[in-house]
């Protein structure tokens, strides 16, 4: 595999993207490369470990983010350890998936980064310290958390994207509002509409996490489908409640209709549901225009409503089902919806598990089979591995393509590299 042969997502993060996999210990796939100091500035990263209350997946509908409290205070520690040591912050990152937040700072000219960094990992605070490194990589590399995505191994994503990303497809993503200022959805969102009048017009946690998955254009996440004209369309909203630290999103007849509506007149190739509630008679019909009009239609199964819940009992509607929640029921898929690294708002990643998730995997993945089949005149179908439900994306997109033994054996490999 060369820098030649990827999409140009995939070439920009060649340099910066083996750099910060070794911070978290993920590895850079693949391909030489060799360890350099910087050009300009010395810097070293600290990581804080985390608090309780900082962000950690939930299985409910809108996971378990946090507040802003703990980053507050680990940002405080960070300063002080900064200010102590002749240093200056430069810039953090939240890491859940390690437990660590991960901040990063500068080292004056004269100083040893290597000594520093042993100084600063006897800080009863800190899990570890470390000099950044750059590397200059012959071969494209990875963004940092890609070996982390679930997605990555099961389905190939690095060596599906050589050849489909979803280019120009229009997914409408129905949920809670999208920040499409998020640098992983910074210009993916095409088009943005806010249904829920009355309340604040700002990003929410699970149509941001929802949306991640599908499009995230691979700054630290790479989404199934990144080419993708995403339509952000607000139906739900957040609203607090549940276990400290989450919250959920709630929509409502009226809001959800209106989005529907907007999503089958502008020509939605693919709408995602990824909520569940009581039949509606409304919404039914919406659907039905929609099917009829051959737009896929995919909705998350919920294992505690009658039937998985509507819309995935709809007929003609695809349910999916997180995998690693157990075998799921005849006719509903299972896609990767454990653990999740995916967009949050405010600039930040985390983790996320459940079937809202999973859904958005299977709405990325069609986004790519309808790029590969834009004039197919019969449904899209997905390919499974026996009679498990469990999807197997290459096989869908590529059938028995020798691409999908080679990806299988490469990031088998790269993902053996990263175990410590």
């Amino acid at each position: 595999m060369t820098g030649k042969t990827l999409p140009s997502m995939w070439r920009r993060l060649a340099l910066t993207a083996a750099a910060w996999a070794a911070t978290a210990g993920l590895a850079a796939f693949p391909g030489p490369a060799q360890a350099v100091q910087p050009d300009e500035g010395q810097k070293v990263l600290v990581m804080l470990r985390l608090p309780p209350e900082h962000p950690r997946a939930q299985s409910d509908y809108g996971g378990g983010y946090g507040d802003g409290m703990a980053r507050s205070a680990s940002r405080r520690i960070a300063t002080r350890l900064a200010r102590q040591n002749g240093l200056s912050l430069v810039e953090d990152w939240p890491m859940p998936m390690l437990g660590v937040d991960c901040f990063v700072l500068s080292v004056p000219a004269g100083r040893s980064p290597g000594e520093v960094a042993q100084r600063l990992s006897l800080e009863p605070q800190v899990a570890w310290s470390q000099p950044v490194n750059l590397y200059r990589a012959e071969a494209a590399s990875l963004p940092p958390l890609f070996l982390a995505q679930p997605a990555a191994k099961e389905w190939r994503l690095a060596e599906l994207h050589r050849v489909v990303l979803g280019r120009g497809v229009r997914v409408a993503v129905i949920d809670s509002m999208v920040d499409r200022d998020h640098p992983d959805l910074a210009g993916q969102v095409q088009t943005l509409q806010n249904f829920v009048p009355g309340r604040p017009d700002a990003g929410e946690q699970h149509g941001t996490a929802v949306a991640g998955v599908i499009a995230a254009k691979g700054v630290r996440v790479a989404g199934v489908a990144p080419g993708v004209r995403l339509m952000a369309l607000r139906a739900c909203w957040q609203s607090p409640g549940g276990p400290p630290g989450s919250s959920s999103e709630v929509c409502d007849t009226l809001s959800l209709a209106r989005a529907l509506d907007f999503a089958v007149s502008h020509a939605a190739q693919v709408i995602n549901l990824s909520l569940g509630g009581p039949s509606d008679l409304l919404l039914g019909k919406l659907l039905d225009v929609a099917l009829a009009r051959r737009i896929v239609v995919v909705a998350a199964f919920d294992p505690d409503l009658p039937g998985g819940g509507f819309p995935a009992s709809h007929p003609g509607v695809i349910a999916v089902a997180d995998e690693g929640a157990g075998p799921a029921p005849a006719g509903v898929y299972s896609a990767p919806g454990e653990g999740v690294p995916t967009t949050i708002p405010g600039a930040r990643w985390g983790l996320v598990n459940g079937s809202s998730f999973a859904a958005a995997h299977v709405s990325g993945l069609f986004a790519l089979m309808r790029e590969r089949h834009p004039a197919a005149a019969t449904p899209l179908r997905l390919a499974t591995a026996r009679s498990s439900g469990v999807i197997d994306a290459c096989a869908t997109l590529l059938g028995q393509a020798r691409v999908c033994q080679d990806a299988r054996a490469k990031i088998n490999e790269a993902s053996a590299a990263a175990r410590p």
